[in-house]
């Protein structure tokens, strides 16, 4: 889409609030929460994955609805031939 690919990944996990989806995303918030198996995420990841994908140009997003699951994605330009 318009020169960038997009990659989405969807789940059917336990969504995220609204007040924490302000906090996802954003360095200067730290938060943990349990998962779909009682697995505790802290959003690191997330945050490790918005900055590689930030450097190389694209941007990362997501939309998440508590007790119906989330979808991530990230866009990162084509290759130019």
């Amino acid at each position: 889409e318009d020169g960038m690919a997009i990659v989405s990944v969807k789940d059917s996990g336990c969504g995220i609030d609204e007040e924490n989806q302000k906090k996802l995303l954003h360095t200067d918030t730290h938060f943990s929460t349990f998962g779909t198996n009682n697995e505790e995420g802290s959003g690191l990841g997330l945050l490790l994955c918005q900055d590689f994908i930030v450097k190389n140009g694209g941007k990362l997003w997501f939309t998440s609805k508590k007790g119906e699951g989330s979808t991530f994605s990230f866009s990162v330009p084509l290759l130019k031939k």
